[in-house]
């Protein structure tokens, strides 16, 4: 899985963990927020970008994304599902990477990881709050709905666009 950054180009999921651990050691009195979340654009493709953000509470991040093409559906239900599966996908491997790396990052309790979903309250995907954020709880994970979820609704829908 490649993912791009506007500051370090494509680097892997590795070099992703590895880039967080640096920002995050340029500041160690601060708190963070690692926030992964998806969105989709339907064309002739969907494309799907998940996007990877650390974010320096009060202080700026930095971010990458990873887009992925699949055949184009229409089932909005169909294409949310995937879009939390695919950022549930990366949390679980951004967490293994920090649990094999770094047990102290963890322990120092400075890292709140958030899954950002591009559903709210009003529009056609307010059916599926209750199922997509059980999902995300249910995995270990906090989710984070619109408005608060810039990750995905922000960060990921510009990549969709390019």
């Amino acid at each position: 899985m490649k993912f791009v950054s506007p500051s370090h180009g494509e680097v892997s999921i590795d070099q992703v963990y590895q880039a967080i651990r640096r920002y995050m050691d340029g500041d160690d009195k601060s708190q963070y927020r690692l926030i992964i979340g998806t969105d989709s654009q339907v064309r002739q493709r969907t494309i799907y970008v998940t996007a990877v953000i650390i974010h320096r509470v009060g202080k700026g991040a930095r971010y990458f994304y990873t887009k992925r093409y699949e055949r184009a559906t229409n089932s909005l239900r169909q294409r949310m599902y995937y879009e939390t599966s695919l950022s549930l996908d990366v949390a679980s491997r951004l967490t293994a990477l920090i649990a094999r790396e770094d047990e102290t990052l963890e322990d120092e309790n400075r890292l709140d990881l958030e899954i950002h979903l591009d559903i709210g309250r009003s529009g056609e995907t307010r059916g599926l709050i209750r199922e997509l954020v059980g999902m995300v709880i249910g995995s270990g994970f906090a989710a984070r709905i619109k408005p608060h979820s810039f990750g995905a609704s922000t960060v990921a829908d510009k990549h969709t666009k390019t």
